[in-house]
């Protein structure tokens, strides 16, 4: 886990006439929304919570514990901040000289036994198993499917990574990219706004098959969307 600054991607420019156009601002994320399940129609889900963890979790090492554990029949979830986890391969924006909390390994890896790549995987990561809640118990493992919210965008996830016992809020590089979240380890993520919905007894293999985890992400969220 690591403290985060506010910092936000800047909003590309509105393009106003058909002229030579100046070229947009830069933008962290894709353009467009491409999933059939709204932002609004899964945070609908989630507006209550049923505790299920036996106490509260802290954003960062330097916060109060405030964040439960949440569950329903077919998901458990938290709203929390997001911090930028770059661990595991080391890559050009993920490495030591970039982070300096890097470590390279991840809780889960790849199917060819290579660290998974947080530059181009998008995951999140859970706290390590305590009495205060058992990720293992609540039918979560390693390539679990989870759909990441923040704002108006969605992004599709698997569970590549475990932090401390006491901290939750973190997700991957890809994650906060594909989200508009700035995704440098240092300086990026968001203090709060972001909601994790993790489904029970779900899982993908390859744990990297990004595509894979789109398609069943989207089929687990328009289930629980739907009440089911």
């Amino acid at each position: 886990m690591r403290v985060q600054s506010l910092t936000l991607a800047a909003a590309g420019a509105a393009l106003l006439a058909p002229a030579t156009l100046p070229a947009p601002a830069a933008s962290y994320a894709a353009p467009g929304d491409r999933h059939r399940i709204s932002a609004a129609d899964l945070l609908a889900r989630v507006r209550e919570c049923t505790q299920v963890s036996r106490g509260r979790y802290r954003s960062d090492a330097d916060t109060a514990a405030t964040v439960p554990v949440c569950g329903t029949r077919q998901a458990v979830f938290w709203k929390a901040d997001l911090d930028i986890d770059c661990d595991g391969q080391r890559t050009a924006h993920c490495n030591r000289g970039a982070d300096p909390a890097f470590t390279a390994t991840t809780a889960y890896q790849q199917s060819n036994g290579r660290q998974l790549n947080a530059e181009k995987l998008p995951y999140v990561v859970v706290p390590g198993p305590s009495g205060r809640w058992n990720h293992w118990a609540a039918g979560i493992r390693g390539g679990a499917l989870a759909a990441v919210i923040y704002k108006d965008r969605v992004q599709y996830a698997v569970v590549g990574d475990t932090g401390p016992r006491d901290i939750i809020g973190e997700a991957s590089y890809a994650t906060a990219k594909a989200l508009g979240v700035d995704p440098d380890p240092r300086v990026g993520g968001v203090a709060s706004g972001v909601t994790y919905i993790v489904f029970k007894d779900s899982g993908i293999q390859p744990i990297e098959d990004r595509a894979a985890a789109e398609a069943e992400g989207e089929r687990l969220a328009e289930q629980f969307a739907e009440g089911g």
